[in-house]
């Protein structure tokens, strides 16, 4: 595991964890394998899909056994589900697509580089000095589930896809999102996650985001693929993704 080194000297990190500072940050894959994390965390479950596409149940193994630590500090009453963890570029650079074109219908006078600069902090582009930190296998989208089995409250009196509440400690919530937040926050906390502060479903080990908010030398994981994965036919295009959840 990378420690924090005293001797380095960097300014206090952003919660935007911007690409100009991330890609400072050097990767040296350890070389840890994929794993099933539905396999290795036995009360997790995968959530309710957000796009329409194959998504993968694949992290790097410290990752998994990080989310089934935090599986076990959940609360009776709520489950915790994962989004995705492990995500293919083509994947990628569809939800990059859609998350570009969702700001540009809500923003029209934004100019190109304002718009890019907004994008980039909630989803990663492809081609960059800075992996996406999902293609590495070490960042992971969760929510929380209630007894039923449905996803509760997280972003109320707020829509979904309001970006003013993306932040963990977004002003504004009401007590039951925030109450919500804290459950999820510090069960994947003891399982040893971290979380990007511009997204509360947002957590991760081992990339170059890990490494820059925990001041850690270097990101233990970089881009990987499963052995001898090929992307769906039908998944690989460049159409952007169109958001499927309401609310």
């Amino acid at each position: 595991m990378a420690k924090q080194d005293p001797n380095i000297s960097r300014k206090p990190p952003s919660v935007t964890e911007p690409i100009t500072e991330t890609r400072k940050v050097p990767i040296r894959d350890n070389g840890e394998p994929l794993v099933d994390f539905l396999k290795a965390a036995p009360k997790v479950v995968q959530s309710t899909p957000r796009y329409k596409y194959k998504r993968e149940t694949l992290v790097r193994a410290t990752v998994a056994d990080m989310i089934r630590i935090a599986s076990e500090n959940i609360p009776k009453g709520f489950r915790l589900a994962v989004v995705e963890g492990w995500r293919p570029p083509h994947v990628q650079r569809r939800m990059y697509l859609a998350t570009w074109a969702r700001f540009k219908k809500n923003n029209p006078d934004w100019s190109d580089a304002h718009l890019r600069r907004v994008v980039n902090r909630y989803t990663a582009p492809i081609n960059t000095p800075v992996p996406p930190p999902h293609s590495s296998g070490g960042a992971v989208d969760f929510v929380l589930l209630d007894a039923n089995g449905e996803e509760v409250d997280m972003h109320s009196p707020f829509e979904r896809l309001n970006s003013k509440i993306y932040s963990f400690d977004a002003p504004g919530l009401s007590d039951q999102a925030r109450r919500h937040r804290d459950i999820l926050g510090d069960a994947l906390s003891k399982g040893g996650l971290t979380n990007y502060p511009s997204e509360y479903w947002h957590w991760s080990y081992g990339d170059q985001g890990w490494a820059y908010r925990g001041g850690h030398p270097y990101a233990l994981y970089g881009p990987t693929e499963p052995p001898g994965y090929k992307a769906p036919p039908e998944d690989d295009n460049d159409e952007p993704f169109v958001f499927i959840i309401q609310g």
